[in-house]
């Protein structure tokens, strides 16, 4: 019977996703015709839309609105600019100056937005001229972009952590968002390794020195920007406040810069940046509302528990099968989007990895870092198409200079799953998380 329930739930997907059907659809709709194994019709589109509310009924996921709307007012407010001229000071230095300071800008706007793809598009799109204007090769400028817009998906505040803390059934999303510091930064380190090494090889300039007041007032533009992360983070581990809290905090600090301190928006923008808000949060609120009564599904019909027994028949190695979860993760990163790759799947790969002796809060970090090489990955990459829009490029021409990049995540995601006090050390540092 969990067999059959699940060529029911994944073929109804696949079908539908095949012919188009938006993916809250396809997921939602999938959950259904699975209840409908077990049960009437009317009773199981009962059952779906009742899992759907009462799934959505979470203080936790009101930070998502909130951050999704502190996002968008950052993304209208000037930010990426002064982030901009930060970077180029901490690497204006180095071999390949310019992509430096791609990476280390899309490193600070991505932890303050939240979004890997706003993040390529709002640096990407200042960048990608002057890096022209400067010699680079297009196609490599939008290598860079796009392989590092995602590790403010790592760096807290993100949204990802969030959803996946929800999923969990209640996984510290202040450990979480903890979690994310090394591997985000590591990330991007990583890639600022390779962008040297390549731009080394290119001959691309260094910028010049910049004078002492040019330096001041860059930082000073850009340390209040950032008070965003030092206010978030230092507020939930001072036990301030909880993250939900915290998004909202961020929201009042967001206003407070774009229409007080650097006057960039008026309130007759407001309007406009809350119904973009508004219309995303409910995206992504339908998405997990959909996929959670699939995973309610899922549990119904022991699928996660039948695909841990398979795994788990495989080998007992775990090195084995974690090695085995990180590449269909990301042969499902390749075809999916990260947010309903992470509510499919994590009730899926959370048991096994759970009988594996793997924290919650390692593995997702593992998962997240994992979905964000997908987001990078043809043939529905995300961050791929923005980059390769902002870039005046195509897929096929970005992506041989991509592949010294794909190295170095791979190569990061395996340091990250052998090695969970990477991830662990911070929260148990500063949380005292699992002490």
């Amino acid at each position: 019977m969990e067999l059959q329930s699940a060529l029911v739930l994944f073929g109804t997907f696949g079908l539908l996703m095949a012919f188009g059907v938006p993916i809250a659809f396809a997921i939602g709709i999938g959950a259904t015709v699975t209840f409908m194994t077990f049960m009437p019709f009317d009773k199981a589109v009962f059952i779906t839309a009742q899992q759907m509310a009462s799934g959505l009924d979470s203080f936790t996921l009101l930070a998502i609105p909130f951050f999704i709307l502190a996002g968008n007012i950052m993304n209208r407010g000037g930010i990426a600019l002064r982030l901009i001229e930060f970077a180029k000071l901490l690497g204006g230095r180095l071999p390949g100056a310019l992509a430096h300071c791609n990476i280390l800008a899309n490193m600070m706007f991505g932890a303050i937005s939240g979004s890997a793809v706003a993040s390529a598009a709002a640096v990407g799109g200042v960048m990608a001229p002057l890096q022209k204007k400067d010699g680079y090769d297009p196609n490599f400028s939008a290598a860079v972009n796009i392989t590092s817009c995602p590790t403010g998906l790592l760096i807290p505040p993100s949204t990802t952590f969030i959803v996946f803390s929800l999923i969990t059934n209640g996984t510290s999303v202040a450990a979480l968002f903890v979690a994310g510091y090394l591997p985000g930064i590591l990330m991007g380190l990583g890639l600022m390794i390779a962008a040297g090494v390549m731009a080394k090889k290119r001959g691309y300039p260094v910028a010049d020195r910049p004078s002492w007041p040019e330096v001041r007032r860059k930082t000073l533009d850009a340390m209040l920007p950032l008070g965003l992360i030092v206010i978030i983070m230092g507020g939930i581990i001072g036990g301030i406040f909880t993250a939900t809290e915290a998004s909202a905090a961020a929201v009042l600090y967001t206003l407070f810069l774009a229409l007080v301190w650097y006057r960039e928006i008026s309130l007759k923008d407001l309007p406009g940046i809350i119904l973009e808000s508004a219309v995303t949060t409910s995206i992504v609120l339908l998405m997990i509302g959909c996929s959670i009564a699939m995973s309610k599904a899922m549990a119904f019909a022991d699928i996660p528990y039948t695909i841990s027994d398979i795994l788990l028949s495989l080998s007992e190695n775990p090195l084995v099968l974690l090695l085995i979860i990180n590449l269909l993760l990301l042969l499902v990163g390749a075809f999916m989007d990260m947010t309903p790759a992470l509510l499919i799947f994590t009730p899926i790969f959370l048991p096994v990895v759970t009988d594996l002796g793997m924290d919650p809060v390692h593995f997702g970090v593992m998962m997240t870092l994992n979905l964000c090489i997908g987001i990078c990955t043809p043939p529905v990459g995300s961050a791929l198409f923005i980059g390769c829009s902002v870039g005046k490029t195509s897929i096929n021409e970005v992506l041989k200079p991509m592949l010294p990049f794909y190295a170095v995540l791979i190569v990061l995601l395996m340091v990250v799953t052998y090695v969970p006090d990477i991830s662990l050390f911070l929260p148990r540092l500063l949380l005292g998380y699992g002490l």
